[in-house]
């Protein structure tokens, strides 16, 4: 989302409710003008006055007023409420009419307003963007007004309740094209008042709806478009992406996605027409403005030729996700594939107010997934959102002290309004959401949903009223039992920080539930001692078996008693059913670790990855030993999962930790522990590289992982790795036409550099600074140069850093950065940033600094680095943030220690283990 604004969030006064909107908006821009440029506009509020007042107050920020007057009250001929003053208080972002008279309970008045301000290139309520199509410059307008924008662009009530109809207009240069929620019913001409001539596009009047969805743009696209159920759609975007077909792919989805949204939710989309914009620059992944939705450009592009990359997966998701707002106005408003299902969540029927920002986000964010696969059956539902959703969500929520619903009061500031859109709304909401259908059943679940769009469409609702139409579907059936009320359970969800952990003893059968903290915050008094209402599917021997629950903190399933034989075990929260993690006692654990090494597949796909990435947070947050999370990867052999292989590398060898476990007496023991495991699924792959590599084009964790499988290969010294990246490497410095495997050509450029002398590394330069490099292969080569391993090429390269001839200024901090990430560069960079501080630091300042500190904090062990990095700080930070820093230096320190105390555990393991 936009950056935030200052100031309180002030709850208008119910005094006064919009009907309707009249609206004309005339931004005074022509194009090849230089600017600033501003926009003027006069805004007619129908409003009924539902309580006596004798003041108007409505939401305006960042507006000059243009004069101010009230009509009404109506059907009574030319009467009128005199406007004594117009007082602006910008820091509660209110405008307030005052009047010499009253405005009376019962009637209909219009609030008269005009007003004028600034056009920014700022990303949010009305905007400009400069970019470049077909090799010349040009401009466009275009608006975000969610959360709290639209008052910056019009005076209105603007409260996601506050919903009515809207009339727009926009004057406009007649060389462009202007769009709004509506279609267009009229385009006329207009002089000013020199006499030079604009164009007035009418559009036709909205639906009702929240002012954060009202949109604007005005541009000088191409469109492509086609025709769904009758609902016209056209995707807009530079000429030049046109014409290449790079909006073919969207196109070609986004009917299938509408109609399935449709059919699934039984709620028709209401609008005739629905406009897709690719912006060169915007602020979100996508916005769901109600019939012109805006996204940022990758979101909506697909190269025809591109064969292999996920972008193709990512548009339907982004799509899906928007799509998802149309219908569900109600519930409000990424990943951001879930464009289309907020037409019905968010738009349709929106929430009350910010605090159920996740009814219209999270309900978007799962049925953005429901739509992708409908899309693309060959995508694995369970596992992409296991991986993409759930599973990033559990590591920030032990961390992050706010519940999916906060109470009103606990939103004090725009600054909360706009944090509220992170992954606890979108990621959480939709873990919420797939555990709730999946112990309601996906048919109730549907049921209930239709049942409470159709109830709220135009209007808003909060969680309870969702509440609400669920138990009365669970109600008037009798398959699925429940042991609480629906609001029970789902408050226990959504209305509480984090979620908990069971711990299942397997002699006993008890399930003990407690909040997932980290050691200190488990020692700490201050943590409630929080219970949830927790959905458990589970697995005895591979079979399933019914649905448990457990409400209280503890009980005892006798199922789940294991006297019998040794070998049998027990699974819970199969296939991520619930949004928990689990802890197993040793027993259980060595029996799974026996399944995983004699039949892994007896365990599904996504429980496995599940139980070795809950085990590995268990390890990090202190419930169990390192040693136990061990134990669960020596059956890797037989893993060709490359998902589940992606979890266990980053556990291993994190990114941020390449450079300095080579330091480390554990990186030969995990070099011989890990290569041999994955030898198995790296050949499968470089089969594929060697010999039909087009055979991955659908295979979607090939094109999201094998890139990290092959550099933590090469980066173990896996002699066919390095010997493949030198080959295809070769093979492109003899034919630069050639093309590198798109899956691997980082891991390529890297090794191939890497593996090589001054040629290679030469050759990467003179790539680099060839003209037809696209951004992508300048990245890659960018940080490929820095994997030289010859000190002396490397400390070239820091100098050619420097020259801001041969480098835009924004490359040189990653020219630093990459070389001090790497084992052998650190202490050059290190050593060329404070040479050449004075340079550095007129060109990047303090944000050179904090960059440096993140690098170099991994290499801090001793009492002397600290000191050493002081000095260095104090002489080039503030005062202020001297302290700040050395703080940091310490606690990265402690940091480091643990972290060595770790991995001498780590290595102790793996002696014993290596040869098994």
């Amino acid at each position: 989302p936009p950056a935030p604004t200052a100031g309180p969030v002030r709850r208008l006064p119910r005094h006064l409710l919009p009907l309707r909107y009249d609206l004309e908006l005339w931004p005074r821009v022509r194009p090849g003008q230089a600017g600033p440029f501003s926009f003027r506009g006069q805004v007619n509020i129908t409003v009924l006055c539902r309580q006596d007042t004798d003041e108007a107050v409505l939401h305006s920020a960042g507006l000059r007023s243009r004069g101010a007057a009230v009509r009404g009250p109506l059907l009574g001929p030319g009467a009128a409420v005199e406007v004594a003053g117009l007082r602006q208080e910008e820091e509660d972002e209110v405008v307030v009419l005052e009047l010499r008279g009253r405005l009376r309970a019962g009637r209909r008045y219009v609030l008269q307003l005009g007003f004028q301000g600034l056009l920014e290139e700022d990303l949010v309520g009305l905007f400009l963007t400069r970019y470049t199509d077909r090799g010349r410059s040009s401009m466009l307008i275009a608006s975000q007004m969610e959360p709290t924008y639209a008052r910056r662009v019009y005076p209105c009530f603007d409260e996601p309740a506050m919903k009515a109809t809207f009339n727009i207009r926009i004057v406009h240069d007649p060389s462009y094209v202007a769009l709004s929620n509506m279609p267009a019913i009229d385009v006329s001409e207009m002089k000013d008042e020199n006499g030079s001539l604009w164009t007035v596009t009418t559009f036709n009047t909205s639906l009702k709806m929240s002012t954060y969805l009202t949109a604007f743009v005005v541009c000088d696209f191409d469109y492509v478009t086609r025709t769904e159920r009758g609902n016209k759609i056209r995707i807009w975007a530079r000429k030049e992406a046109i014409g290449n077909g790079c909006l073919d792919y969207a196109l070609n989805i986004i009917g299938p996605i509408f109609s399935f949204m449709e059919d699934v939710l039984n709620v028709s989309y209401p609008l005739p027409k629905t406009d897709l914009v690719a912006l060169p620059e915007f602020g979100a992944g996508g916005m769901e403005n109600w019939g012109l939705m805006t996204f940022q450009e990758p979101s909506l592009m697909y190269l025809p030729s591109a064969k292999f990359t996920s972008r193709k997966a990512m548009i339907a998701l982004i799509l899906s996700h928007e799509l998802g707002h149309q219908a569900c106005e109600q519930t409000k408003d990424v990943l951001r594939y879930f464009f289309f299902p907020f037409q019905w969540f968010g738009n349709l029927v929106t929430m009350n107010w910010w605090n159920d920002l996740w009814l219209s986000e999270g309900l978007a964010s799962y049925f953005e997934y429901l739509g992708a696969i409908f899309v693309d059956p060959k995508l694995s539902l369970d596992k992409i959102f296991y991986d993409h959703v759930v599973q990033p969500v559990l590591r920030e929520d032990s961390e992050i002290v706010r519940s999916l619903s906060e109470s009103e009061d606990k939103i004090k500031g725009s600054f909360s309004l706009t944090s509220l859109f992170d992954s606890i709304t979108y990621n959480k909401g939709a873990s919420i959401t797939w555990m709730l259908s999946g112990f309601l059943t996906e048919k109730l679940f549907i049921r209930a949903l239709t049942s409470y769009l159709k109830e709220f469409s135009f209007s808003n609702a909060n969680q309870d009223d969702l509440w609400t139409h669920i138990q009365m579907v669970i109600d008037a059936q009798d398959e699925v039992k429940l042991p609480a009320s629906v609001k029970q359970i789902m408050d226990s969800w959504t209305c509480q920080n984090g979620f908990p952990v069971l711990t299942l003893n397997l002699t006993t059968g008890t399930i003990i539930q407690e909040e997932f903290l980290n050691q200190k915050n488990r020692r700490s008094t201050d943590h409630n001692n929080n219970t949830w209402i927790i959905p458990i599917s589970w697995m005895r021997n591979g079979s399933s078996q019914p649905l448990m629950w457990l409400d209280k903190s503890s009980k005892v399933f006798p199922e789940m008693q294991v006297l019998q034989s040794e070998y049998d075990w027990i699974l819970l929260n199969v296939n991520i059913s619930g949004y928990y993690r689990v802890n197993y006692d040793q027993l259980n654990l060595k029996r799974l670790a026996h399944v995983l090494e004699n039949d892994p597949k007896a365990i599904p796909a996504v429980s496995r990855f599940q139980l070795i990435d809950d085990v590995f947070a268990l390890t990090q947050f202190g419930y169990v030993q390192i040693e136990t999370a061990l134990e669960l990867t020596k059956y890797l052999a037989r893993e060709d999962e490359l998902f589940i292989w992606n979890m266990v590398l980053l556990h291993l060898v994190p990114e941020n930790l390449e450079s300095t476990l080579k330091n480390y007496e554990v990186y030969p023991l995990l070099k011989k522990y890990l290569i041999k495991r994955m030898l198995p699924i790296y050949h499968y792959y470089a089969g594929f590289i060697d010999r039909n590599v087009d055979a991955l084009e659908d295979d979607y964790f090939a094109q999201v992982y094998l890139e990290k499988l092959f550099a933590t290969a090469c980066w173990l010294g896996l002699q066919d790795c390095l010997a493949l990246s030198s080959e295809l490497y070769a093979k492109w410095m003899d034919n630069p036409e050639y093309k590198i495997p798109f899956l691997i050509r980082g891991t390529v450029c890297c090794y191939g550099v890497a593996v090589g002398s001054d040629k290679e590394w030469n050759f990467a330069w003179e790539m680099y600074t060839h003209t037809d490099s696209t951004e992508n292969d300048k990245d890659i080569l960018l940080s490929a140069m820095s994997c030289a391993k010859e000190s002396w090429l490397l400390y070239r390269y820091l100098q050619y850093g420097l020259s801001d001839i041969l480098f835009s200024s924004n490359c040189t901090s990653s020219v630093i950065l990459n070389v001090m990430a790497k084992d052998i560069g650190h202490r050059m960079a290190w050593e060329f940033v404070t040479e050449n501080w004075p340079l550095l630091s007129e060109r990047y300042g303090h944000e050179l600094v904090h960059d440096v500190m993140k690098v170099m904090g991994r290499f801090v062990n001793t009492d002397i680095q600290i000191q050493e990095l002081q000095v260095f700080y104090n002489a080039t930070l503030e005062e202020d943030e001297r302290e700040a820093t050395t703080l940091l230096l310490e606690s990265t320190k402690s940091e480091n220690t643990e972290r060595r105390k770790l991995l001498i555990k780590i290595a102790s393991w793996l002696e014993k283990n290596v040869d098994d």
